[in-house]
């Protein structure tokens, strides 16, 4: 089941090159992966009943799931194993004036741009540099859109030096060090004020005006968990990930024996990682209900794991490294459930 109109998750408004090896489709554009991993499933015809605009509403202590087709049609399903691969919710900044219309996050940008053909602004001021803010201003720029600026309030860009250079090329300020005071606008954002930070985060300096109808929140994610809460998973906070996520072992099983997790959902991490855990958790789960052969599941197990590792080396991958070793387990026999 899916909620979004879409099966692809947040591939299908992605139109940048991906980065990584040939395995994880680098140098393909986001929405095209999605169109592959949609013909990947497509080939196993009616094996694969997929319901969009479709939501999971709970998970009862009996194992069954609720669920939404639209507004319209309500249903229950009993499987034997489920693949939490929710994704995240866009974190958003508190500051007077952040509930005009006008105000938006980043993925909601994206989708109007890149999934309904809208433009969204005529002039865009985005908080946060980086990879999301700084990738959207340069999608922003590709649609006609003015991005005024980029505000950070660390001391430095957060994401890759190549997405801060194609923005700042095109002439697009980023000031570190600064974040939104306040959104001017009676019925819809007309601007925003904007001001210098120190490193307790208290206001410094003068402020400074910002004329734009949209301001752009690209402030991170959080991972969304209510259902592996409903479930009674163990879950901990670990800040490298961005919230509270699901302990797991390394077939991407939690504490509750029937039920895997996938992508954002178990920590804020790349795309390219969220496929390949979601190949673990699709391998695991079919092998624990006996249609993978022990050897290929070895193998194939093994295989998805040095691509994981691959992905997460090097300084980039230090953070989602130091995340993952907090809530990785070596197996469940014995364990029990507790919240952190």
């Amino acid at each position: 089941v899916n909620e979004d109109l879409a099966l692809g998750g947040q591939l299908i408004k992605q139109t940048h090159k991906f980065f990584g090896s040939a395995a994880e489709h680098a140098g393909t554009r986001g929405i095209e992966i999605a169109r592959i991993l949609v013909s990947e499933l497509e080939r196993f015809g009616d094996r694969v009943e997929a319901y969009t605009n479709c939501s999971a509403l709970g998970y009862y202590c009996d194992g069954v799931v609720t669920c939404m087709v639209g507004e319209e049609r309500y249903f229950k399903v009993k499987p034997k194993k489920v693949v939490v691969a929710t994704g995240a919710l866009e974190k958003l900044i508190p500051f007077p004036g952040n509930d005009l219309p006008g105000v938006y996050g980043a993925g909601a940008v994206q989708t109007l741009m890149n999934v309904y053909g809208v433009k969204p602004a005529k002039r865009v001021l985005m908080v946060g540099a980086g990879n999301i803010g700084l990738i959207v201003s340069y999608q922003l720029l590709q649609a006609g859109v003015d991005v005024v600026a980029i505000v950070e309030f660390a001391p430095k860009v957060g994401g890759y030096w190549v997405h801060a250079a194609k923005v700042r090329r095109l002439g697009v300020p980023i000031y570190l060090r600064h974040t939104v005071k306040r959104a001017i606008g009676e019925s819809a954002v007309e601007g925003a004020v904007i001001q210098a930070v120190d490193e307790r985060g208290a206001f410094v300096g003068d402020e400074r005006f910002i004329e734009c109808d949209v301001i752009c929140m690209a402030v991170g994610l959080t991972p969304t968990c209510e259902l592996l809460w409903q479930a009674g998973c163990e879950m901990c906070y670990v800040p490298e990930l961005a919230g509270h996520v699901a302990v797991r072992d390394r077939t991407m099983r939690t504490s509750r024996p029937d039920i895997w997790i996938a992508g954002d959902a178990a920590g804020i991490e790349e795309a390219s990682t969220a496929m390949v855990e979601g190949r673990i958790a699709g391998l695991t789960s079919a092998h624990s209900l006996g249609h993978v052969d022990e050897e290929v599941f070895e193998e194939r197990l093994k295989g998805y794991w040095r691509r994981l590792d691959a992905l997460r080396g090097g300084e980039a991958g230090s953070k989602a490294r130091s995340g993952i070793s907090k809530i990785m387990i070596e197996m469940w026999e014995g364990r029990g459930v507790e919240v952190r």
